[in-house]
């Protein structure tokens, strides 16, 4: 069986980092006695999720396999890199798999270009949900319930629904593991099977996987709108506009829809692909912005168009034949902008998205999050320092976006378990799988928003970026010509007293240690759920590192009664000195270990 071979994984570099750690994560977990069957792995957006797939079945020996795609284009883009004639093929590409060794079969279940003979002589059968749960799902009668012992749910944030359930019925046997970027789906029910590896953003930035992230935030000095209360104008400055935001929904409706609102942020998404296009070089780079709605697509497009650029919109109401002529356009980079509501999700794949204009309404952090990684595929792969690659996010004070971009940095900036610990707690997150948008005029009814009939004073403000060298992209910023008057506001806010400092310092080393160890087990190719690291081996090997980092930390610093909650601001400072020679040592330790 060609699952059983030999392949070059471990210590494979044409492999990425999650590739190599999340495979030897699964082997780990299911060759523990009794090991649960219903496991999930979280990938950022750009990070080798196809690639994990296809090196899966390795991991388990596994004897036959299914693979589930939400859709028709996730599960054409598996199936040529699985297909062994294909060019894409990522065995051969990465080097997985010699050309003297036998590599697996692979059928692709499709309308009109598969029969039940092909499956049944494959090691491999790569289908959207459709054709296991709709209309066409009959040839799945024909095959009994230990047929395939291994299926893998690509977009796993959908398999709470029954569709996806009914899998997991009819192959009761098999082995279940989910993949995703963002473990929830759009009811806001979390992605079932327990996360058994999480690769953060953060780390995911610093190895090049992905763009480095901004976000620009506008913020009028006063804002004129109608009170539907009293009939009368109203002006207000940013402090009453970022309320509003907050707690009006007929108010965020009107920031997004309003021509004197929108005129400030579609301008502002120019200006900065315009700087980035100069900066980097690369005149491909493109926005995408995210509509409420189908009206909603015209006027954005509208307005970009009304400014010079070259702006398509695509839009589920749209006939396929439409929305493919906007796709090979944005393809031929023949577009500026493409607009879209609800349309760019899962499997779009275009890199040189760089600007994310935030036009719609985004209730919870998950769909942010979705959008956001449009803009977050690396141009140049495995240079987190080209001009190339870098996002922007673009936003009103008023539509509510400040805190979903908070979250998403403290979402980036985890360690390795983050979801598993934090997740099913999360009920003030209500995750949600998609771009999600409230009802407007033209959609089906529901809230009016309000009317803006000015906006005055429109100033762009830098929010810290997500990147493992903020302090420093900060700096570069500046340096690239941010307005003077901006830089000098960043700076007053970001003074600091003694106590706000000794805090965000020991917030930082904490940090860093968490950071260090993920290094240290990527370097050395070691598993985070093993217990080999551990003497007495009874915590994982990432807890005990973890553990044992802050042990070292806290007795150079602080002796052996070393207490870090009462460590001087001095001692903190000492603590980031000595971190880079602590962790040194510990590695060498751990790879002798690990041997």
């Amino acid at each position: 069986m060609p699952f059983n071979q030999q392949v070059r994984i471990a210590g494979n570099t044409q492999l990425r980092i999650p590739q190599r750690e999340g495979w030897e994560v699964i082997r780990n977990h299911f060759a523990q006695a009794n090991p649960e069957r219903d496991v999930g792995l979280v990938l950022p957006v750009g990070c080798g999720k196809s690639g994990l797939i296809a090196i899966t079945p390795f991991a388990l020996a596994a004897r036959r396999v299914l693979v589930i795609a939400p859709g028709t284009k996730i599960r054409d883009q598996l199936g040529a890199d699985l297909r062994a004639n294909s060019e894409h093929n990522f065995y051969e590409r990465c080097g997985v798999i010699s050309a003297d060794q036998e590599f697996p079969e692979t059928t692709v279940v499709a309308s009109g270009r598969f029969n039940l003979d092909d499956v049944r002589h494959s090691d491999v059968a790569v289908a959207n949900i459709h054709q296991i749960a709709g209309e066409d799902d009959h040839w799945l009668d024909e095959l009994g319930p230990d047929f395939f012992d291994l299926v893998l749910f690509d977009e796993g944030h959908h398999n709470t629904a029954e569709s996806w359930q009914q899998v997991k019925r009819r192959f009761r046997n098999a082995a279940i593991i989910n993949y995703s970027a963002t473990p929830s789906r759009a009811d806001g029910e979390l992605m079932q099977g327990r996360i058994i590896y999480s690769f953060p953003v953060v780390e995911a930035i610093r190895a090049g996987y992905v763009k480095r992230l901004r976000a620009r935030c506008l913020n009028p000095t006063e804002l004129v709108y109608i009170d539907r209360t009293s009939g009368q104008e109203r002006r207000i400055g940013p402090d009453e506009v970022r309320r509003l935001g907050e707690d009006e929904a007929e108010f965020r409706r009107g920031i997004v829809m309003s021509d004197e609102t929108l005129s400030s942020i579609v301008d502002q998404s120019l200006n900065e692909l315009q700087a980035l296009r100069e900066r980097s070089g690369e005149p491909r780079l493109k926005i995408i912005a995210s509509a409420l709605n189908y009206d909603h697509c015209i006027q954005i497009t509208e307005a970009f168009r009304a400014r010079g650029a070259r702006a398509g919109w695509v839009h589920s109401r749209e006939g396929g034949n439409a929305n493919e002529r906007v796709f090979a356009d944005l393809e031929g980079h023949q577009l500026d902008v493409i607009v879209q509501a609800r349309m760019l999700g899962e499997g779009f794949d275009h890199k040189f998205l760089a600007v994310a204009m935030v036009g719609s309404i985004f209730r919870s952090l998950s769909p942010f999050v979705q959008f956001v990684g449009r803009v977050m595929r690396a141009v140049v792969q495995n240079d987190p320092r080209h001009p190339a690659n870098e996002g922007v996010v673009v936003f009103h004070a008023g539509c509510n976006v400040a805190q979903r971009w908070d979250d998403f940095r403290a979402f980036s900036t985890a360690d390795q378990q983050f979801f598993a610990e934090l997740l099913p707690e999360a009920d003030d997150v209500p995750f949600q799988g998609r771009l999600a948008v409230d009802f407007v005029p033209g959609a089906g009814g529901g809230i009016q928003p309000i009317e803006i009939i000015a906006e005055h004073g429109v100033s762009a403000a830098e929010l810290h970026p997500i990147a493992p060298e903020a302090e420093a992209l900060l700096q570069q910023l500046a340096e690239m010509g941010v307005d003077p008057e901006q830089a000098a506001a960043e700076i007053r806010r970001r003074r600091m007293t003694r106590q706000d400092r000794r805090e965000a310092r020991r917030a930082a080393l904490n940090e860093r240690i968490q950071n260090e160890i993920g290094g240290i087990f990527g370097r050395a190719n070691v598993p985070h759920r093993g217990r080999k690291l551990d003497p007495r081996r009874r915590v994982a090997n990432y807890e005990w590192a973890v553990a044992e980092l802050n042990r070292r930390v806290n007795e150079r610093v602080g002796g052996d009664n070393a207490d870090r909650q009462n460590f001087t601001l001095d001692q903190l400072d000492t603590a980031h000195e000595v971190l880079e020679e602590l962790v040194r040592q510990l590695e060498e330790e751990i790879r002798r270990n690990a041997a």
